[in-house]
């Protein structure tokens, strides 16, 4: 009879092909860990201190921001623990946790995009009945709405992915626990949990992205109707953060769960853009790309300096 004992930990092998290169890795991430952490920092401190950037608009831009600095922390932590040379174990709750949480994040911050670009949608084609329809209530409902969303979807992911029995191996050949890394070692049969982990993830991020799709084909119809070029350019530049932002973030997922035969490298890399390098740029999108921010962000950085010269 086969040992059916559960797994009590499992073991992070790190990124594939690798090894040799922990210091380096170690640094590199940790410097863009920081500067991500830094980075939505300073455009949240912005926003909420700049009363005239307490619009609709800038409380979706503060809520991603919230979310850059959550979405890496789930999983940089832990693999800056071990590439510093500590132990890569993590417990079975733990594993359960990280991918609970990782799912989660990511689907509530897709879930934003999409209402981020309703947003848009709204202040360009509608712009005498945007204070109107964009009200609190509805922006918050909508806010808790995405978290909803991404809720459900994380407790049916991880329902599915540790429902299975674990009793070895225990060796995830991967940075952090991801349902791709984590299904080849279940005891079990596990091709419902990839059906329906392929399904979730692929199905809702289609959804989302076609949701974005309808909102910016709305806007470009809008914006070519406007005489103006500098009427165009103006509503192009309020848009074209946002399109790169989407960009950086659907690419990575769309790599990762949509190829038929993922590659361990590979995956890898991509999973690194999502989790730690699509959450600094988005900082760097918004900050550079934005005028109000930059603003904000210039007066920030005064009383920085002023109270430390003080």
């Amino acid at each position: 009879m086969r040992n059916q004992t559960e797994l009590s930990e499992f073991i992070l092998l790190g990124i594939p092909q690798t090894q040799g290169l922990e210091t380096v890795l170690f640094i590199i991430f940790l410097f863009i860990y920081l500067f991500t952490l830094l980075g939505n920092l300073l455009i949240l401190i912005a926003i909420i201190s700049s009363t005239t950037l307490h619009t609709p608009m800038y409380f979706f831009l503060a809520l991603l921001s919230i979310f850059d600095m959550c979405f890496p922390s789930v999983t940089c932590p832990k693999m800056l623990f071990y590439l510093s040379g500590q132990s890569q174990t993590i417990s079975y709750k733990g594993c359960a946790a990280q991918l609970f949480l990782y799912h989660f994040l990511g689907c509530t911050e897709g879930c934003l995009y999409s209402v981020m670009a309703y947003d848009r949608f709204v202040a360009i084609c509608h712009p005498l009945r945007y204070t109107l329809i964009m009200k609190p209530e509805v922006c918050v409902g909508l806010v808790m709405g995405a978290c909803l969303i991404g809720c459900l979807d994380a407790t049916i992911l991880t329902f599915f992915t540790f429902q299975l029995t674990y009793c070895g191996p225990n060796q995830i050949d991967y940075f952090f626990c991801d349902i791709p890394a984590v299904l080849p070692l279940a005891c079990a049969d596990c091709s419902l949990a990839q059906r329906v982990g392929f399904t979730n993830v692929g199905l809702l991020a289609l959804i989302l992205l076609l949701s974005i799709c309808v909102s910016y084909t709305r806007i470009g119809i809008a914006i070519l109707r406007i005489r103006s070029s500098e009427g165009r350019q103006k509503a192009f530049s309020t848009c074209s953060a946002h399109l790169t932002a989407i960009l950086c973030a659907y690419g990575p997922v769309i790599i990762v769960y949509l190829q038929p035969t993922p590659k361990p490298l590979l995956g890898a890399v991509v999973q690194i853009l999502n989790n730690l390098v699509s959450p600094m740029l988005n900082s760097l999108i918004y900050s550079l790309r934005n005028k109000e921010v930059k603003k904000s962000l210039k007066r920030v950085f005064n009383n920085i300096v002023f109270i430390v010269l003080k």
